[in-house]
C-alpha cells in the first residue's frame, strides 16, 4: 500500500495515543474512523504447477470424504499456498470451524433487522466498502451484495444482543460473504463472532486495547533492537488496530492476499493476527531502524503495509513464534507493560494537575499584588476608604454608634 504523504505530514503535529482510536468507547461513536480503504485488486495470477497439484489433492480429499477432519483441513490451510482457490475455500472454510451443512434457521424479517439500533451505522460502513467488491460487476449485483452484507451483519448482532458491532467488522463479513455466499456466511460469522472476534465485540474496547499490547513482547522476542526503537518512539499499538479488527482485510490491496490470510487465521488460534503483526514489523527491520524515533514517523511507517509482502514466509515465522512464545508465556510481560503505562499516565495526570494548581495560585498572587499598596499615600487612601466603608456599614446596621 502506498504511503499517504498528507496523512503522514498531518501526524507530525498531532498526538497519537493508544486510546485515541476509541479503545475505551467504540470507534464508530467517537468521530475517529478507520480510513476508507483503497480499491481491492482482484487480478488473477498464474497458479504454479505445485499449487495446481495441491489444489487437486484438496479437491480429491473433499470429494472423497463425507466429513473432512478439522486437522486435515488445517494442514491444507496453513501450508504453502493455503487453500489455493475460492471453490475449495467455499467447502473448506466452514469445515475449519466445525460447521456442518445442516438446515439454517430462518432470518429475521427485514423490518426486524432495520429496527436494530446499529442499523444506521452498519449501512454507512457497508456503503463505504464498495471498493472491496469485485470491479466491473453490474450495478444490480453490487446493490444486492450490499444488501446481503447489511443483512448478514444485522442477523448476527440481532441474534446475539450482547455482541456490539464495531467498525471493521464489515471488512471481515464481506470477505466471508464473497467466498461462501449469504447463508453459510451467517454460520461462519456467527461462529467467529462468538469465538475469534468475541473480545472485539464487547461494549467497550478495553479488552482489545489490552490484547494489542501482546505485540511488544513478541517483537522483543524476534528483535530486541526493533522493540527498543518502536517502544522509545511512543508509537503505541494504533498502527495495527485495523489489522487486528479486520484480519488485515481492510489494509491489503490484493484479494489473493486477503483470502490467503483468512485461510491461515481460520485455521489458527484467535491471537494469531498479532503474531503475524510482530513478524511483519520485524521483517521491516531496516526501514524501522532507519526511521526517526518519534511517534509520528514510526506510526506512519508501520501503518502503511508494503504492497508486496512474502506472506508464505511470514506465516511460517508467525507459527514458529507462536510455538516459541505462546500467549500464556507472553502474558506476564503484557501485564507488566500495562502496569507501567498506567503508572506513567497517572504521573503525567498528577503533573498536569500540579501545573494547573500552580498557575491558579500565580494568578491569585498577581491579583493580590495589584491590591497591595506600593506607597504611603496609597496606604493612607486605602486605610481611609476602609474606615469610611466600615463607618457606613455600622451606621446603617441595627446597632448604631452611640
Amino acid at each position: 500500500m502506498e504511503t499517504d504523504d498528507s496523512t503522514c505530514n498531518g501526524l507530525e503535529n498531532m498526538e497519537i495515543e493508544d486510546e485515541g482510536f476509541s479503545l475505551v468507547e467504540k470507534p464508530k461513536n467517537d468521530g475517529t474512523q478507520i480510513a476508507d480503504p483503497s480499491d481491492l485488486k482482484f487480478t488473477e495470477v498464474p497458479v504454479s504447477a505445485e499449487y495446481l497439484k495441491k489444489a487437486k489433492t484438496i479437491k480429491d480429499y473433499l470429494d472423497a470424504t463425507e466429513n473432512p477432519t478439522i486437522e486435515k483441513l488445517r494442514g491444507f490451510a496453513i501450508s504453502d499456498g493455503g487453500l489455493i482457490n475460492d471453490d475449495l475455500r467455499k467447502t473448506a472454510w466452514p469445515g475449519l470451524l466445525g460447521i456442518t451443512r445442516d438446515s439454517i434457521e430462518p432470518a429475521p424479517s427485514v423490518a426486524q433487522l432495520r429496527s436494530h439500533p446499529e442499523f444506521g451505522q452498519v449501512v454507512l460502513d457497508v456503503n463505504r466498502s464498495i471498493k472491496r467488491f469485485p470491479p466491473g460487476i453490474p450495478y444490480d449485483q453490487r446493490v444486492a451484495l450490499q444488501e446481503q452484507l447489511t443483512n448478514l451483519i444485522l442477523r448476527v448482532i440481532t441474534k446475539y444482543p450482547h455482541l456490539r458491532y464495531y467498525q471493521g467488522y464489515h471488512d471481515v463479513a464481506i470477505t466471508i460473504l464473497l467466498v461462501v455466499g449469504e447463508d453459510m456466511a451467517f454460520r461462519i460469522m456467527e461462529k467467529l463472532s462468538t469465538e475469534h472476534l468475541r473480545d472485539c465485540m464487547e461494549p467497550t474496547m478495553e479488552k482489545t486495547s489490552y490484547l494489542l499490547n501482546y505485540i511488544f513482547p513478541l517483537i522483543n522476542h524476534l528483535s530486541p533492537e526493533v522493540y527498543r526503537h518502536v517502544d522509545k518512539s511512543g508509537a503505541g499499538t494504533m498502527f495495527c488496530l485495523p489489522w487486528f479488527l479486520t484480519w488485515f482485510g481492510h489494509s491489503l490491496n490484493h484479494y489473493k492476499d486477503v483470502v490467503r490470510l483468512y485461510d491461515f487465521f481460520l485455521a489458527s488460534p484467535p491471537l494469531m493476527p498479532l503474531y503475524l503483526t510482530a513478524t511483519i514489523v520485524c521483517y521491516r527491520k531496516t526501514e524501522v531502524l532507519a526511521a526517526e524515533c518519534n511517534m509520528a514517523s514510526i506510526h506512519c511507517l508501520l501503518s502503511q503495509l508494503p504492497d508486496e509482502l512474502p506472506f508464505e514466509q511470514l506465516i511460517v515465522q508467525a507459527m514458529k513464534l507462536y510455538k516459541e512464545l505462546p500467549p500464556q508465556n507472553a502474558e506476564a510481560a503484557v501485564k507488566d507493560r500495562i502496569k507501567k503505562e498506567k503508572a506513567l499516565r497517572d504521573a503525567e495526570d498528577a503533573a498536569r494537575k500540579a501545573v494547573v494548581r500552580r498557575n491558579r495560585f500565580r494568578g491569585l498572587q498577581r491579583q493580590l499584588e495589584r491590591l497591595v499598596p506600593n506607597s504611603r499615600a496609597q496606604l493612607f487612601i486605602l486605610a481611609v476608604s476602609f474606615a469610611v466603608g466600615l463607618y457606613a456599614y455600622i451606621a446603617n446596621s441595627d446597632y448604631p454608634i452611640r
